[in-house]
């Protein structure tokens, strides 16, 4: 039998950097908070590793930006480039200064951010982080949602006003709610490995965010973190990924980005599948989506982990509103209707076309596109604009503006 309820002002499902994103900001606003993740900790797994200009402004009155820049490699450009002849389009972040404390991108691994962010709740006497809790029934009545969570062994029942479901992918929260997860998952099946070898000394004016059209119609990325090199790899057609994941394959890989006498040594290596999928509301009663519970996008453009944390910022001004001035519930619908076009229109819609123009395999037209975006990198006014957008300071603003 579950233990006898107890009460939260809001119950967040995974503890993942959205969830302890929301919970850090709705704990500032003097609100109980409670936490149930799956895992038994934060994992330090191949997940996001970039963050955009307006995330790192958002997260900075915490401290965390700080701690990020210090355990992370700030990136003043990025750039897309023919391989092996080197020409490139390289956008200078510096023509932001006006728009952001942070004209960068910063490139460092998620796990970072979580833990950041766990240390600070921990420290918290409002927020409770359950680790190894496995949420199994949700339900939600007039006045509230109650969760029942097996951890150890047995069942605990938690019930709060409200929940908020920030648990990834492969969403409970969501499923709990029946709620559809419309779109598409894309064909292929993306490889990404980390090694410690020095490409930026093999590679001519390497940025640290670097997508790549390799001259015989494949592509790839390179990504680096403090003291590690991310590629990603899109794989060869006709071969199953069992036979592209082994060492030896992803060595062959990395031996046609630069030949080399001896073997790479990869470090981790793991395929992922590629989604474009959204939910049709943000809010269902007293339940609510965040991060990728919500929406899942290419990770071209890095894109998936910023919109998530820009949720918890939204939802945490949402329900603050609700709970603490005591806004009419109806304030909770401005949530969807201030994150969900975002996601939909720019984030997903982005990250497509990102993914599209990289899967591009006829020379002539990858030319046409790289002349394009060499147009763009030439005019100072006309970057700022591209960058303005595609780092989400336009989504935000657009979505700051809908009432």
């Amino acid at each position: 039998m579950p233990t006898a309820a107890k009460t939260d002002d809001v119950i967040i499902i995974g503890g993942g950097p959205v969830g302890l994103c929301l919970a850090l900001q709705l704990a500032g606003h003097g609100l109980s908070i409670r936490v149930i993740e799956k895992e038994q900790g934060i994992e330090e797994d191949l997940r996001a590793s970039t963050f955009h200009p307006p995330t790192m402004d958002m997260l900075a009155p915490s401290g965390v930006t700080d701690e990020l820049i210090a355990d992370g490699l700030p990136c003043p450009t990025w750039q897309i480039r023919l391989h092996p002849s080197g020409d490139r389009a390289v956008f200078d972040l510096s023509v932001l200064s006006d728009h952001t404390a942070y004209p960068f991108r910063l490139q460092c691994e998620q796990w970072k951010l979580a833990r950041a962010l766990h240390r600070r709740v921990a420290a918290l006497p409002n927020v409770q982080v359950m680790f190894g809790a496995d949420a199994q029934d949700i339900a939600q009545d007039d006045t509230g949602v109650t969760v029942t969570v097996e951890i150890g062994g047995e069942r605990q029942t938690f019930r709060a006003p409200y929940l908020a479901g920030c648990d990834g992918a492969r969403s409970v929260v969501r499923k709990s709610l029946g709620l559809e997860f419309t779109g598409l998952t894309y064909p292929e099946t993306t490889l990404l490995a980390t090694t410690l070898f020095p490409f930026e000394d093999y590679l001519e004016g390497l940025s640290n965010v670097s997508y790549c059209w390799r001259d015989r119609g494949g592509n790839f990325s390179l990504l680096k973190v403090p003291g590690r090199w991310r590629v990603s790899i899109y794989p060869e057609e006709g071969l199953s990924i069992e036979e592209q994941i082994t060492p030896e394959a992803l060595n062959a890989s990395l031996q046609e980005i630069i030949p080399r006498s001896e073997p790479y040594e990869v470090m981790e290596r793991r395929p992922y599948r590629v989604h474009m999928r959204i939910v049709s509301n943000y809010r269902a009663g007293r339940v609510l989506l965040a991060g990728d519970a919500a929406h899942l996008n290419s990770p071209s453009g890095g894109m998936g982990l910023n919109g998530g944390l820009h949720d918890a910022f939204e939802l945490a001004r949402a329900l603050a509103a609700v709970l603490i001035d005591g806004a009419d519930d109806s304030r909770l619908d401005l949530y969807d209707r201030r994150r969900r076009p975002i996601a939909r229109d720019e984030i997903l819609a982005q990250a497509d076309r990102n993914r599209a123009r990289m899967r591009e395999r006829d020379p002539e037209k990858r030319r046409e596109l790289l002349a394009g975006l060499q147009a763009i990198t030439s005019d100072r006014v006309r970057m700022r604009d591209y960058l303005y957008k595609s780092s989400m300071l336009d989504g935000l603003k657009r979505a700051a503006a809908i009432d």
